[in-house]
């Protein structure tokens, strides 16, 4: 007579926590831990499970799991971008976190739009995830009720606020945009253009510190903003623009590394001398900046650290265990090679 759990596995195709514990000869509820990683089962009993599951081909119910336990072991990660690979490389370190430590990563792309990441949290909120990773603080008042209302552990990454129940990992956009303003006005440089793209908050803040940076020699026609996506194509086109419309230019601050990059290799298509005639930087140290011609001064940000201090700040939080530092800030670093 086959056991219930074998009629269920006909009926579904699907073998069961129930099956797995039946082959390792424990109970399920001693399954259920083992596969947890609870501490508190012992290593022989862990083998049994783990070799039951490896041959029944056992895949945890998600949804049966949320259901018991209101909690799944789900975590939503809400990046604006999979094409820029700043994002890529903290996702790539906060996945690399949160799996490690069991759970698993669900990923919404919002395109840098607050109306789609509050979609994205509606729909993923229904599935009671145990976790969310959120990029910087810019949503719809709606979003930010969904996140509190939930009760779901929340990490904001890529900025820092501190205020009291909020949770974040990243560093100052304002004071990098300074820092690299700084360092040019220190070279002697004093027609400094900020050329932007894309416009999201980040951006704006870096050409808030520029701003400041400047000061009283700050001048409104040396900026540059493009709605546009980032991209090589359009750091070629603004650079043009901005010799064009800005004779006297002697440095261009880039807000984003492949705008610089494009700005660069139209400089070599044009056959000016950077930074003789006019000096390029960038921000974030994106892969192929210090293999340009001349290679590429920027800002280093610490993409791939903010992910997996994130994840592990948010690992933390769902465990109900105290974080030192809610408000983590990385720093960033500027990286003088010889465009400027």
């Amino acid at each position: 007579m086959n056991p219930p759990s074998s009629k269920r596995r006909r009926a579904t195709g699907r073998a069961t926590l129930q099956d797995v514990a039946l082959a390792a000869g424990v109970s399920p509820i001693t399954a259920s831990r083992a596969l947890r990683g609870e501490r508190s089962v012992a290593a022989e009993l862990v083998q049994r499970v783990t070799a039951a599951v490896a041959q029944l081909g056992y895949v945890p119910d998600p949804a049966a799991r949320a259901l018991a336990s209101s909690r799944s072991n789900q975590v939503v990660v809400l990046i604006p971008l999979l094409s820029n690979a700043l994002f890529v490389d903290l996702l790539d370190a906060a996945q690399r976190t949160l799996l490690a430590a069991g759970y698993q990563s669900l990923i919404g792309v919002t395109h840098y739009h607050p109306e789609e990441e509050e979609a994205l949290l509606r729909t993923y909120l229904m599935n009671r995830p145990a976790g969310l990773l959120v990029t910087g603080f810019d949503r719809t008042e709606a979003a930010r009720a969904l996140i509190h209302g939930s009760g779901v552990p929340c990490v904001h990454v890529m900025e820092n606020r501190g205020e009291p129940g909020l949770y974040s990992v990243g560093f100052s956009q304002q004071a990098a945009g300074h820092a690299m303003t700084a360092e040019l006005m220190r070279r002697g440089y004093r027609r400094i253009a900020f050329a932007a793209a894309q416009l999201d908050p980040r951006t704006l803040q870096r050409a808030q510190g520029y701003r400041e940076a400047l000061g009283a020699a700050h001048d409104p026609a040396l900026e540059f903003m493009d709605a546009a996506p980032s991209s090589f194509a359009l750091g070629a086109a603004m650079f043009e623009r901005v010799l064009n419309t800005v004779p006297d230019v002697d440095a261009i601050f880039f807000n984003n590394d492949d705008l610089a990059q494009g700005a660069l290799l139209q400089a070599l298509r044009l056959g000016i001398r950077v930074p003789e005639r006019v000096a390029v930087t960038g921000f974030n140290d994106l892969t192929g900046g210090g293999q340009m011609l001349p290679p590429l001064s920027t800002v280093r940000t610490p993409r791939g650290e903010i992910g997996l201090e994130a994840a592990r700040m948010l690992v933390a939080l769902m465990r109900n265990e105290a974080v030192a530092e809610p408000c983590l800030d990385l720093g960033f670093e500027l990286v003088l090679r010889e465009s400027c």
